[in-house]
């Protein structure tokens, strides 16, 4: 027995399916769902940086990402990010990377998210990096009140 297909997971990995810089990472979008969603990663070499843990700025890809997702659920329009400030609180050594973010605040036009970037290895997660962001959603290109 399948089952059954969530229509807003489904939307989702659909846009992300659409962005070439997440396929290439190879990036899942696993949640998503009003006000949150999360983004898994398996962590392959390429990802590594010379130390051998994950390159932050692929922890911070995955915290953006995240953080857009959760706050563009609250929003309509196009959905950019404003704003993100990151910590990283430990090397990602590990298997895979989970970003988890959650929206704190959502106006008409901007929402404020958070979100935790875990690493997973043999099968415990820990925190690698806390992170949060201001979402904005600006009209589609074209549209006449812009």
């Amino acid at each position: 027995m399948t089952e059954p297909v969530d229509p807003a997971l489904a939307r989702g990995q659909s846009v992300l399916a659409q962005q070439p810089f997440s396929v290439l990472l190879g990036a899942e979008l696993s949640v998503f769902a009003p006000g949150q969603a999360e983004i898994r990663l398996p962590i392959r070499q390429e990802l590594r940086q010379q130390h051998g843990f994950v390159h932050g700025g692929v922890l911070a890809y995955l915290a953006d990402n995240a953080l857009t997702y959760a706050g563009g659920s609250s929003l309509s329009g196009q959905i950019v990010t404003a704003e993100m400030k990151i910590n990283y609180t430990r090397p990602a050594i590990g298997e895979l990377l989970i970003a988890r973010a959650s929206v704190v605040s959502a106006g008409r036009t901007q929402a404020v998210a958070r979100c935790d970037v875990f690493v997973v290895a043999g099968g415990v997660e820990k925190l690698c990096a806390a992170a949060q962001g201001k979402i904005a959603a600006s009209p589609a290109p074209n549209d006449p009140k812009e």
